[in-house]
This record gives C-alpha cells, sequence and structure tokens, in this order.
C-alpha cells in the first residue's frame, strides 16, 4: 500500500503542529523535538544525554501532553526495584485472589530520568517492555498500550555511584540526542516567562491519531538502492578499525524505521539518501562500541559515524530513477 500525496499532506501539518505545541515548553529546540516525534511515530523510544537542567522532563511531559496520553516520570535511584518500574501482584485478603498493581510503566510516555543511577538488574526491568511494548510479572504478559515511548535520561558528565547502560539496553533506545542549552534568544524568552505561571502545553491530537501517523510512516516507499544504501552503512561500523562493537541488525532497521517516519514528516512519500544522512548519527553512533586505543585517542561515535557517511557513496538521482 502506498501513501498518497493528500495523506502526506496530512501527515507533515500534523508532526508540525504537534513540533510547533511541544515549543511551547521547549524553546529554540525544534531538531530534538522533531527527533522525538520521529522516535514516538517509529514506534522508538529516546535517550538523551545531557546535563541537567537542560528541559528534559518538559520535553517528556509536554508530549505526553500534545498527544493526549498520561506520561509518568520514574525516577532512578540505586534502591528502585523492578517492581517499582513494572508493578507488582499483591494478594487480597478479603478476596482471596492476588491482584495486580500497575508500575509507572504503564503509560504513553515514560520518563526514566537518570536511568544509568538504577542497578543493573532494575534496569533491565525495561529491556521486555522496550522491545515487545509488554510487562511480564508472575508468568502474565500485560500489553502497556499504543503509542508507548521511553524517554531515559543520563548525565554524561557526572558519573559517580552510575551503572552504565549494556550494549542490550543502548540498543533498544532507536535514537540518542541532547537538548544542549538554549541559545541566546531562547535564554531571553525562558527568562522572561518566568514572571509568568508555567506554561500549560494544550492537548493536540488523540492518541488514535498517533498510532495512525505510524501506520501510514510504515507504508512510505523506500528504494532497494536506498536499503543498501543503509547496508553498506551498517557494514562500514563493523568493520571500521575503530570499532570493537559495530551497529547490530536491529540497529540497521531502526535507521530503516525512522528515515520512513522523517521523509513523510518532510512531505515526501519517498525516502531519499539525504533522510539517512540526516538519521544517521542519532540513530547509530550509541549504538557503537569504540576500541579502547581510539577512545584514549579522542575519536568519539560521533566521528566514526560522519566518516563513514563520506566514505559511503550514496545512489544517485540518476540511479533511483
Amino acid at each position: 500500500m502506498t501513501v498518497t500525496d493528500e495523506q502526506a499532506t496530512w501527515f507533515t501539518s500534523t508532526f508540525n503542529a504537534l513540533s510547533e505545541n511541544v515549543e511551547l515548553a521547549v524553546l529554540g529546540k525544534r531538531q530534538v523535538v522533531e527527533l522525538a516525534f520521529t522516535a514516538m511515530i517509529s514506534e522508538g523510544h529516546l535517550l538523551l544525554e545531557d546535563v541537567p537542567g537542560t528541559g528534559k522532563t518538559s520535553l517528556a511531559r509536554a508530549m505526553a501532553q500534545t498527544v493526549k496520553g498520561i506520561g509518568t516520570r520514574i525516577q532512578f535511584t540505586p534502591d528502585l526495584l523492578p517492581g517499582d518500574v513494572t508493578g507488582i501482584t499483591v494478594f487480597d485478603q478479603k478476596q482471596g485472589t492476588f491482584e495486580f498493581h500497575q508500575g509507572p510503566i504503564f503509560a504513553n510516555v515514560v520518563l526514566a530520568d537518570e536511568i544509568n543511577r538504577a542497578s543493573p538488574k532494575t534496569q533491565s526491568a525495561l529491556l521486555e517492555v522496550m522491545e515487545e511494548g509488554q510487562v511480564t510479572v508472575d508468568g502474565v504478559s500485560r500489553k502497556v498500550g499504543a503509542p508507548f515511548m521511553v524517554i531515559a535520561t543520563q548525565n554524561p558528565v557526572e558519573q559517580a555511584g552510575t551503572y552504565s547502560l549494556p550494549e542490550a539496553q543502548l540498543d533498544r533506545f532507536m535514537m540518542r540526542t541532547s537538548l544542549g542549552y538554549p541559545d541566546h534568544g531562547a535564554t531571553l524568552k525562558i527568562l522572561e516567562a518566568t514572571r509568568s505561571p508555567q506554561v500549560v502545553v494544550p492537548a493536540l491530537v488523540e492518541l488514535q491519531t498517533i498510532v495512525a501517523m505510524a501506520g501510514l510512516a510504515r507504508d512510505v516507499y523506500q528504494n532497494p538502492l536506498v536499503l543498501d544504501y543503509i547496508a553498506r552503512i551498517v557494514d562500514a561500523t563493523r568493520n571500521a578499525t575503530q570499532v570493537r562493537l559495530g551497529v547490530s541488525m536491529r540497529g540497521a532497521m531502526a535507521l530503516a524505521k525512522a528515515s520512513r517516519t522523517w521523509a513523510l514528516a518532510h512531505g515526501r512519500t519517498y525516502v531519499t539518501p539525504d533522510d539517512v544522512k540526516t538519521l544517521a548519527d542519532s540513530v547509530l553512533a550509541h549504538r557503537l562500541i569504540l576500541d579502547p586505543e581510539a577512545e584514549f585517542d579522542g575519536v568519539t561515535a560521533t566521528a566514526v559515524i560522519g566518516q563513514i557517511l563520506l566514505d559511503t557513496p550514496p545512489p544517485t538521482q540518476k540511479d533511483l530513477g
């Protein structure tokens, strides 16, 4: 099934409206907001690496309000238990039965704040739900609903008392990005706004709209040569001399899915090599495990992806027809 021009126009206008709405709370960060909605519509999750006070909580809350969804926030700490995330089964003495009490993971947008401060056992409580959209407690699986998105944060500077996210956990995040500090103009607007009550982001669309957008994005045309381009980029990460562990198959699939959504968000019913280039760093860089010597020499995953994009020729317009 192909996406019509009329459907593409609706998708693009809705995507822009969603982004503009969230920008009421997160000023001057349009690119990050668009990446976040791309992840949500692509049924993926977002990892934000940033210092405190840059608006990570505001972004998650504004996205949940915009789509009329349930937003929850879990503060990850060393004493947090898996049951605090997923929920637990409690025995009801009056009824003589076991009753499941849902945890905060049962929401549409879940902010996992400072995820690397919890123990690996607690972090692993997210593995199933991020991959399959369900939670299994005491042998019973329960769906968390749709759309479902985890926005996890970690501070890249303060590492005392933290547990690094294992490769399997990182691989389940479709994208990694950072908000960063606002520019001068946005800073002035934020400072002026401190005299007013907190901005209330209006509800804009129903949850079903996001589900419908996800269905449209899946039908965006992806030329076999563009898929070949993605495969060659992924292969190059596995063969790069500075890389100890390259991009997984899950990462390749994430780049293909995200590029379809990105293309449709920008008014096209087909994916171009530029869509792939635009998203490559956000989707692939956090999946690379660099060689220790390369890290010591100051090489970054972003630099590796950048060099691979330079060295990997994209299909030309003539090839694509």
